[in-house]
């Protein structure tokens, strides 16, 4: 009982940790058609503003507005620059965020050297759940993201913004006829997917080991994520995450990391052989 508990939460963890991080991602490729490879490099900088803020002593919940403003700043440059005249090119922005990425990646070793940092626990200790003790940091993880998602999904379904999103995806022309800035509201929608990457290198820097390389997993991961659920669509996105999250947790579990890495990898060759649009896809 006590090892059916411990995987159940191992997985509501991972599930939740993982749809978090894919979330920005899915947001520039399922809404604007941005294949961006720069994407774990903005969990990196999330990561590394906890990294800053702890090295000046002050509290580990000023790293997420520190977080913010940085991705939202290099989020912003690399729009304006790059991706504003990419939209809709999937595999154009994929060659020019690449090299972004590598760019990003050496910026961040110049500044804070090649060598793994790790961060202060938060929240030491663990809680009573389902009968066995359990990371307190991992659950307040688990309820704080499961809690943004039901307030993300009812925004976007109820709000002007989100129905001005959904206008622009169906039909820009369309959208920018019936006076939508469509341009600016792109702009806006690239920002948001970086600075959610970046909030949840927040969340993860106290569990992971920091270092400027760590975002390339997390790339990874995160595409296999939309391989498997399908873009476009939050619920694709949680599917995915819950396919690969159980996948991962069960085969590290009866065998090793490396077991759940090569599982997470053949599961979606097999999407991407038999049902290459995603689980939850029509076509």
């Amino acid at each position: 009982m006590e090892f059916f508990a411990t995987y159940v939460l191992n997985f509501a963890f991972a599930f939740a940790s993982m749809a978090f991080i894919v979330l920005g991602l899915a947001i520039a490729f399922g809404l604007l058609g941005v294949m961006n490879m720069a994407h774990g490099e903005f969990v990196a900088i999330g990561a590394y503003s906890v990294l800053v803020v702890q090295q000046a002593g002050l509290p580990f919940i000023l790293a997420v507005p520190l977080a913010i403003v940085a991705c939202a700043i290099v989020g912003a440059l690399i729009e304006w620059l790059v991706i504003r005249h990419l939209y809709r090119r999937p595999f154009d922005t994929l060659l020019a965020t690449w090299g972004i990425a590598i760019l990003m990646r050496k910026g961040i070793e110049v500044a804070f050297g090649r060598s793994f940092r790790s961060v202060d626990p938060v929240m030491p200790g663990t809680i009573k759940a389902f009968g066995i003790d359990y990371p307190s940091y991992r659950v307040m993880l688990i309820v704080l993201v499961l809690a943004f998602f039901v307030a993300l999904y009812l925004w976007y379904q109820r709000s002007n913004t989100g129905l001005r999103i959904k206008a622009m995806v169906q039909n820009p022309g369309l959208a920018a006829a019936l006076g939508v800035d469509t341009s600016s509201l792109s702009r806006m929608t690239f920002i948001a997917g970086v600075v959610m990457a970046g909030i949840a290198g927040v969340l993860i820097a106290p569990l992971v080991k920091v270092a400027p390389l760590m975002g390339f997993d997390y790339l990874l991961n995160s595409f296999f994520i939309l391989v498997v659920g399908g873009l476009g669509s939050i619920q694709g996105l949680l599917t995915g995450a819950a396919v690969i999250s159980g996948g991962d947790t069960v085969l590290s579990s009866i065998f090793n990391q490396s077991a759940g890495y090569i599982g997470v990898l053949l599961i979606s060759i097999l999407f991407l052989w038999m049902r290459p649009n995603g689980i939850c896809s029509d076509r």
